[in-house]
């Protein structure tokens, strides 16, 4: 496998690796994207166009993603219909993300697929998780989405929330770490 399909695999990825190079031409590509996307006027098709070339991915007209934006990878997230991003949100996504229809993203929402080893002599080095975000979920306000974790369809995560364990169907979650603080009735 190469680089980019070993850290989707959720391997670690070294600094040393012989084709780390690959990864760091993609993060810098990244950063330089970000910038001139939340450069952009309001214009929420012209913002749909070119997030949809930094995240590799076609958005939806019924999306919209407010900016500022942040990511320091692109290519490897997937947006549903009719979702909404609010400001200030970071896309962590060399893990892969995937927002299914309808989902709500609240202003500042780290959405975070990369963490480090414990072992300090490894802790440079990274892995990656996917996080997959259920169609009708809503993440509150500076909410964070920790790497492996699956929002389940209709969730809700509180505000300021640290989600670190998948989130059931229906339920409310909130806290540091996240806790289940009720179900939803229909």
């Amino acid at each position: 496998m190469d680089i980019l399909e070993r850290m989707r695999a959720g391997e670690l990825i070294k600094l040393d690796d012989p084709d780390y190079h690959i990864v760091q031409e993609q993060i810098d590509w990244a950063f330089t994207k970000t910038v001139e996307l939340n450069k952009l006027p309001f214009d929420r098709a012209l913002i749909r166009e070119k997030a949809g070339e930094l995240l590799g991915t076609t958005i939806d007209e019924t999306t919209t993603l407010c900016l500022p934006f942040y990511t320091d990878w692109g290519k490897f997230v997937s947006i549903g219909k009719n979702v909404f991003i609010n400001m200030g949100c970071t896309f962590m996504d060399r893990g892969g993300i995937t927002i299914e229809d309808k989902a709500l993203i609240g202003p500042k929402v780290n959405l975070i697929t990369e963490n480090h080893p414990e072992d300090p002599e490894l802790r440079r080095y990274v892995y990656a998780k996917p996080i997959h975000i259920k169609k009708g979920a809503w993440i509150g306000a500076s909410a964070t989405i920790l790497p492996g974790v699956t929002v389940g369809e209709n969730a809700i995560v509180a505000a300021g929330a640290v989600v670190t364990k998948d989130v059931p169907d229906n339920t409310v979650v909130g806290g540091v770490p996240a806790k289940i603080i009720k179900t939803i009735s229909k």
